[in-house]
């Protein structure tokens, strides 16, 4: 079982990935906007199956196999530091539109939809991937017992993170989305602050390992 640190230590990771505008974000919002807060709390519902998902790859030993082979361990940490700077470059380079503009082309969906959408959205989101193939692994330690028991504990807290996140997001969804339009300056702040979160989150990847 993960200490106390070891859990702090993942949360505050989880914390700053899903602070972190991306896929799962934007969807939510755009929902949330565009059907109201019901739509959006379904559709975070199936981001939530989309953790859990990933939670019980890695506790079923995908991510403790990648463990194990070093080799395969650091290419994915590689892979993953770069596309991290790829995306802070994205959300700075010109032309780049905040990711709290939402999307008013969505199609109006029924909860089955929404729930599959939120779903696959959150199973191709790259930063969820990202921490639990490359990240959550380093939180592991044979010594502290099952790594299966390590793997539901470390992603469990992981999803109780990002579901209070996003519940917060679903339900401020549009004035959060009205405040940065109305505030460019501010929205080019949060782009910019989104960039110098992603490098140094990459670059720690890509030099720490």
């Amino acid at each position: 079982m993960p200490d106390i640190a070891d859990l702090t230590g993942f949360a505050l990771v989880s914390l700053g990935l899903v602070a972190t505008p991306g896929p799962n974000m934007i969807y939510l919002i755009s929902r949330s906007i565009l059907q109201g807060r019901a739509a959006g709390v379904v559709s975070l519902l199936g981001v939530v199956a989309g953790f859990v998902f990933y939670m019980l790859c890695a506790a079923f030993g995908v991510s403790a196999l990648i463990f194990a082979l070093p080799f395969a361990f650091r290419a994915i940490q590689i892979a993953g530091g770069a596309y991290l700077l790829y995306l802070a470059w994205a959300s700075v380079r010109p032309g780049a539109g905040s990711l709290f503009q939402p999307r008013t082309e969505l199609p109006k969906d029924g909860p089955r939809r929404l729930f599959m959408m939120g779903f696959v959205t959150n199973l191709l989101n790259p930063k969820i991937a990202l921490l639990y193939v490359s990240l959550l692994p380093q939180f592991l330690a044979p010594e502290k017992g099952e790594l299966m028991v390590q793997s539901l504990a470390l992603g469990g807290t992981q999803i109780l993170v990002s579901f209070a996140v996003n519940l917060g997001i679903v339900m401020a969804a549009s004035s959060v989305a009205a405040w940065f339009v109305m505030r460019p300056t501010w929205a080019k702040a949060q782009r910019w602050l989104m960039a110098v979160v992603l490098s140094g989150l990459g670059l720690s990847i890509l030099y720490g390992g």
